[in-house]
């Protein structure tokens, strides 16, 4: 008699971005290249230029760091990291997952634990939400949505 094989487990969801990302580069470069024409070509004074660039020195820190984030989605864990935060939670402890679509179009998760709890995931480890909220639902995780929840 043959036997009766359990349900295929389904499949782990694995995300990871790095900040040093061509998009980044190319935005911070031209950035950059702007202000170097304004300075040479224009004659723009110097302390306006300086005043231009302190919005772009976060964005030059983050290209040089080059900080990872990520999650993973597996049968029995939801682990992310970022910079140099990372978490782990059972599934099993998970009521449901939020999906908060704010004005920006972004999305916000919020998972609610069973001891009435609730997290935030941090937005630079999130995969594109519609995979991660199937991926969720597919680990039997009950999912909601939101749309353009401003608070």
């Amino acid at each position: 008699m043959p036997e009766q094989n359990a349900a295929p487990s389904p499949a782990p969801l694995h995300y990871q971005r790095n900040g040093r990302s061509p998009k980044a580069i190319l935005g911070v470069s031209a950035y950059l290249l702007l202000l170097l024409v304004l300075a040479t070509v224009y004659g723009a004074a110097l302390w306006i230029i300086a005043l231009m660039l302190l919005p772009a020195l976060p964005a030059v820190f983050e290209l040089g760091s080059n900080p990872s984030a990520g999650l993973t989605l597996g049968p029995t864990h939801l682990d992310w990291h970022t910079g140099r935060r990372e978490a782990r939670v059972p599934l099993d402890d998970i009521t449901n997952a939020r999906f908060d679509t704010r004005l920006d179009f972004s999305v916000r998760v919020t998972l609610t634990f069973r001891d009435g709890k609730s997290l935030r995931l941090p937005q630079e480890s999130m995969p594109p939400h519609r995979d991660f909220e199937d991926a969720l639902q597919n680990h039997g995780v009950k999912t909601e949505r939101h749309h353009f929840v401003v608070f």
